[in-house]
């Protein structure tokens, strides 16, 4: 572990992730100062770090700010790398990285890592459900909720430290090794961060990049595009697939989930039809990572057949009148909604849109064609999705300027037996500070609309 004693360190960006790693940080004797070009007042934690004697700067970036002699930079992982206090540690040669590395460099724990376009909390939650469920000890935490460090600095040797992990939190990554890496898929999205799909990738496959022989790599062998980039992996490789048998790893056959041990020996886990889990990858993965990490097949199809969702993720909210609500707000791009529309099997109502990133949505047409029978769109996204409505033939299409007005027009176009979906296919920053704001109001809107029908 990194000595951090009378060292300078920069924390940027004032989120929880940025308060937890300063008060870490200092409780290592480090020199720190946190800085957030957002103004004081939107600044909570400011008060408790300078009372521990923290310097916190609001409101700019201070031009020395970095300097040779600061000797980290720690950045809020959405913070871009154009950024000037960022940019101006790289020229000095100063390391740049998330409070994920540092959780690594602190941990006695073996680490779970988790990352994917989508099904990042859905599995990363069914992981720590089934380790539960067999008596493993574990910690669940990362881009799901509790920051990583703070539960790094607890876990013990002999407990699992179970961490989803976003692109933004890896590309800060530089020493950080999990026991066991997860990749879910990978499909456009924070273009606008990464700039390419290669980027993105490789971002992505900094979770196998200082792995070793006797850790474990899982892929999802459907995506050719990623196995093809991973055939130099130092780890022992497994795949899960909805489609083809692999040799080591967990696949569908004959509406079986069967799990090879690469050695030759087949074991059936159970039958999809009992899956409770949204997305049949996603319990595929947590099949691969949990056996891998100890748990009895029993405990696995406990879990699998008895999971009730996440929240924001095709989460029902309410019935009214004969109409299924249900809150898909963690769709932030457009294979998450095309994934939360094919699972609908009723006629919808689409609530959708939100920052626009220069998607054009047209992979989406087949998909809303015959299946959505009226949208209803909000934010930067709304007159291309309308457009694409249009072109799909659902004549049904109407754009209005908040969440409540969109479930009560919603509520208008639904009759019996329709479902109202919110999946809006985009980020929510245009509008709310985070998809899990915008699905908070969007239920608290469906039930006022139930109390006012009561």
């Amino acid at each position: 572990m990194m000595d951090y004693q009378d060292k300078q360190v920069v924390v940027l960006g004032m989120a929880k992730s940025g308060v937890a790693v300063a008060k870490l940080l200092h409780r290592f004797g480090a020199h720190v100062v946190v800085n957030d070009r957002k103004p004081r007042e939107e600044s909570p934690g400011a008060e408790e770090l300078e009372a521990l004697g923290i310097t916190v700067i609001c409101g700019y970036h201070p031009d020395d700010l970095v300097h040779s002699g600061v000797s980290l930079l720690v950045k809020n992982p959405g913070i871009p790398y154009e950024a000037a206090p960022v940019t101006r540690a790289l020229e000095l040669g100063i390391p740049v990285v998330t409070e994920v590395e540092l959780a690594y460099k602190i941990a006695k724990a073996p680490i779970i890592g988790i990352t994917g376009s989508n099904g990042k909390t859905t599995t990363t939650t069914l992981v720590g459900l089934i380790l539960k469920q067999a008596n493993i000890s574990s910690m669940v935490g990362g881009n799901i909720g509790t920051v990583l460090c703070g539960l790094a600095e607890a876990a013990q040797p002999d407990e699992w430290l179970v961490a989803e992990l976003s692109s933004f939190q890896l590309m800060g990554t530089k020493e950080f090794r999990p026991r066991i890496g997860v990749l879910l898929n990978l499909y456009p999205a924070h273009l606008d961060y990464h700039h390419s799909m290669e980027e993105y990738l490789d971002a992505k496959l900094k979770l196998f990049a200082n792995q070793i022989e006797e850790d474990v790599a899982i892929l999802p062998y459907d995506q050719s595009e990623i196995v093809n980039q991973c055939g130099h992996l130092a780890a022992r490789t497994y795949f899960f697939s909805k489609t083809q048998e692999v040799s080591r790893g967990a696949y569908v056959k004959e509406g079986m989930i069967l799990y090879a041990d690469g050695e030759g020996r087949v074991e059936e886990i159970m039958a999809v039809k009992d899956i409770t889990v949204p997305h049949v990858d996603n319990a595929l993965a947590a099949i691969l990572v949990t056996l891998l990490a100890g748990a009895d097949k029993q405990s696995i199809v406990t879990v699998l057949s008895t999971f009730a969702g996440v929240e924001h993720r095709m989460e029902f909210v309410a019935s009214i009148n004969g109409v299924n609500y249900f809150n898909d707000s963690k769709a932030t791009n457009p294979e998450a909604a095309s994934r939360a529309l094919q699972a609908c099997k009723e006629p919808v109502v689409w609530i959708c849109g939100g920052l626009d990133r220069g998607v054009d949505f047209r992979e989406l047409l087949p998909v809303i064609s015959g299946r959505v029978k009226a949208v209803v769109a909000i934010g930067e996204t709304a007159p291309i999705l309308l457009e694409r409505a249009e072109e799909a033939g659902i004549n049904e299409r109407i754009r209005v300027d908040t969440v409540d007005k969109a479930v009560l027009a919603a509520s208008q176009l639904a009759q019996p037996g329709d479902v109202v979906l919110l999946s809006p296919a985009c980020a929510s920053w245009d509008m709310f500070p985070s998809f899990e704001v915008r699905g908070s109001m969007f239920k608290d809107g469906v039930h006022r609309l139930k109390t006012s029908l009561a």
